[in-house]
Protein backbone atom coordinates (compact mmCIF):
# COMPACT_ATOMS: atom_id res chain seq x y z
CA UNK A 1 0.00 0.00 0.00
CA UNK A 2 1.13 3.58 -0.64
CA UNK A 3 0.19 6.85 1.01
CA UNK A 4 0.20 10.06 -1.01
CA UNK A 5 0.52 13.66 0.17
CA UNK A 6 0.19 16.59 -2.23
CA UNK A 7 1.69 20.04 -1.75
CA UNK A 8 2.44 23.17 -3.73
CA UNK A 9 -1.02 24.50 -4.39
CA UNK A 10 -1.96 28.13 -3.89
CA UNK A 11 -3.27 31.32 -5.43
CA UNK A 12 -1.68 32.56 -8.65
CA UNK A 13 -2.58 35.11 -11.31
CA UNK A 14 -3.52 34.02 -14.80
CA UNK A 15 -0.40 33.37 -16.84
CA UNK A 16 1.57 32.34 -13.79
CA UNK A 17 3.10 29.02 -12.80
CA UNK A 18 2.90 26.53 -9.96
CA UNK A 19 4.64 23.25 -9.27
CA UNK A 20 2.71 20.57 -7.43
CA UNK A 21 4.44 17.75 -5.62
CA UNK A 22 3.11 14.41 -4.42
CA UNK A 23 5.20 12.58 -1.84
CA UNK A 24 4.68 8.83 -1.63
CA UNK A 25 5.39 6.61 1.33
CA UNK A 26 7.04 3.24 1.07
CA UNK A 27 10.05 1.92 -0.80
CA UNK A 28 8.41 0.73 -4.01
CA UNK A 29 7.34 4.02 -5.60
CA UNK A 30 8.78 2.92 -8.93
CA UNK A 31 6.25 0.09 -9.13
CA UNK A 32 3.30 2.51 -9.33
CA UNK A 33 2.02 4.26 -12.42
CA UNK A 34 0.85 7.69 -11.29
CA UNK A 35 -1.65 10.29 -12.31
CA UNK A 36 -2.91 13.79 -11.58
CA UNK A 37 -6.61 14.57 -11.54
CA UNK A 38 -8.57 17.69 -10.65
CA UNK A 39 -12.03 18.63 -9.51
CA UNK A 40 -13.53 22.07 -9.86
CA UNK A 41 -16.53 23.18 -7.78
CA UNK A 42 -19.72 21.64 -9.10
CA UNK A 43 -17.89 19.51 -11.63
CA UNK A 44 -16.79 15.90 -11.81
CA UNK A 45 -13.21 14.92 -11.21
CA UNK A 46 -11.26 14.89 -14.46
CA UNK A 47 -8.00 13.51 -15.77
CA UNK A 48 -5.05 15.89 -16.05
CA UNK A 49 -1.91 13.81 -16.69
CA UNK A 50 -0.41 10.38 -16.12
CA UNK A 51 3.05 8.86 -16.13
CA UNK A 52 4.39 5.35 -16.40
CA UNK A 53 6.38 3.63 -13.69
CA UNK A 54 9.72 4.54 -15.24
CA UNK A 55 8.63 8.00 -16.31
CA UNK A 56 9.23 7.22 -19.95
CA UNK A 57 5.60 7.47 -21.04
CA UNK A 58 3.30 10.39 -20.28
CA UNK A 59 -0.28 11.29 -21.14
CA UNK A 60 -2.07 14.62 -20.95
CA UNK A 61 -5.57 15.94 -21.21
CA UNK A 62 -6.02 18.13 -24.26
CA UNK A 63 -6.87 21.08 -22.04
CA UNK A 64 -3.41 21.09 -20.43
CA UNK A 65 -1.21 19.77 -23.21
CA UNK A 66 1.70 22.11 -23.88
CA UNK A 67 1.20 23.95 -20.56
CA UNK A 68 1.57 21.23 -17.90
CA UNK A 69 4.37 18.71 -17.46
CA UNK A 70 4.17 15.58 -15.35
CA UNK A 71 7.38 14.04 -14.06
CA UNK A 72 8.63 11.80 -11.29
CA UNK A 73 11.78 11.19 -9.30
CA UNK A 74 11.80 7.57 -8.19
CA UNK A 75 14.85 8.17 -5.99
CA UNK A 76 12.85 10.73 -3.99
CA UNK A 77 9.49 8.90 -4.11
CA UNK A 78 7.95 12.07 -5.54
CA UNK A 79 5.59 12.93 -8.38
CA UNK A 80 5.45 16.44 -9.86
CA UNK A 81 3.14 18.55 -11.96
CA UNK A 82 4.67 21.71 -13.43
CA UNK A 83 1.86 24.04 -14.43
CA UNK A 84 2.63 27.01 -16.67
CA UNK A 85 0.45 29.59 -18.40
CA UNK A 86 -2.27 28.99 -15.85
CA UNK A 87 -5.83 30.00 -16.65
CA UNK A 88 -8.81 30.68 -14.40
CA UNK A 89 -10.40 27.47 -15.69
CA UNK A 90 -7.51 25.52 -14.15
CA UNK A 91 -8.88 26.40 -10.71
CA UNK A 92 -9.62 23.14 -8.88
CA UNK A 93 -8.51 20.77 -6.19
CA UNK A 94 -5.68 18.70 -7.64
CA UNK A 95 -5.21 15.08 -6.60
CA UNK A 96 -2.40 12.66 -7.21
CA UNK A 97 -3.22 8.99 -7.55
CA UNK A 98 -1.43 5.67 -7.86
CA UNK A 99 -2.45 2.49 -9.62
CA UNK A 100 -1.96 -0.89 -8.02
CA UNK A 101 1.64 -2.06 -8.55
CA UNK A 102 2.95 -3.03 -12.00
CA UNK A 103 0.06 -1.58 -13.99
CA UNK A 104 0.36 0.86 -16.89
CA UNK A 105 -0.54 4.52 -16.70
CA UNK A 106 -4.19 5.26 -17.39
CA UNK A 107 -6.54 8.13 -18.22
CA UNK A 108 -9.34 6.69 -16.12
CA UNK A 109 -9.75 7.62 -12.48
CA UNK A 110 -11.41 4.26 -11.90
CA UNK A 111 -8.11 2.50 -12.59
CA UNK A 112 -6.39 4.21 -9.65
CA UNK A 113 -6.41 2.62 -6.23
CA UNK A 114 -4.69 5.16 -3.99
CA UNK A 115 -5.41 8.87 -3.67
CA UNK A 116 -3.98 11.86 -1.88
CA UNK A 117 -6.06 14.37 0.03
CA UNK A 118 -5.78 17.05 -2.64
CA UNK A 119 -4.29 20.53 -2.88
CA UNK A 120 -6.18 23.66 -3.92
CA UNK A 121 -5.07 25.62 -6.97
CA UNK A 122 -6.77 28.96 -7.57
CA UNK A 123 -6.04 31.04 -10.65
CA UNK A 124 -7.27 34.63 -10.60
CA UNK A 125 -8.07 36.56 -13.74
Amino acid sequence: QVQLVESGGGLVQAGGSLRLSCAASGRTFSSYAMGWFRQAPGKEREFVAAISRSGGVTYYADSVKGRFTISRDNTKNTLYLQMNSLRPEDTAVYYCAARAPYNSASYSQYDYDYWGQGTQVTVSS
